[in-house]
């Protein structure tokens, strides 16, 4: 079994162009005339990958706010409160969303 692991070795799979000729195989000029060019190959996206794609274009950043904690962060005046930590961490277990023991 011979394993191609090259460019080469694909284009001669596929019967592309680029892959030169082996020996036992016909001639470089009449492996050219078989060759299929993949110029004509067009890919399109559903209409969930097209939402996706513009879903990704859009940002939900609120830069004025990201601004604003970096400087409080850079500063040291940037304070959480232990009880609203403590709350979202309680709120998050009572839903399930935390895991124990994994």
């Amino acid at each position: 079994m011979e394993v191609r692991n090259n460019l080469d070795g694909l284009q001669t799979l596929l019967g592309v162009g680029g892959a030169k000729p082996t020996a036992g195989s016909a001639s470089g000029s009449q492996s050219a005339k078989t060759e299929t060019p993949l110029a004509g190959d067009v890919a399109t996206l559903s209409s969930v990958g097209a939402q996706m794609q513009q879903a990704g274009l859009q940002s939900d950043v609120r830069m004025e706010t990201v601004t604003r904690v970096q400087a409080a962060l850079a500063s040291g005046t940037y304070n959480v409160s232990s009880a609203a930590v403590a709350g979202k961490v309680m709120d998050s277990m009572l839903q399930g969303g935390v895991k124990s023991g994994s």
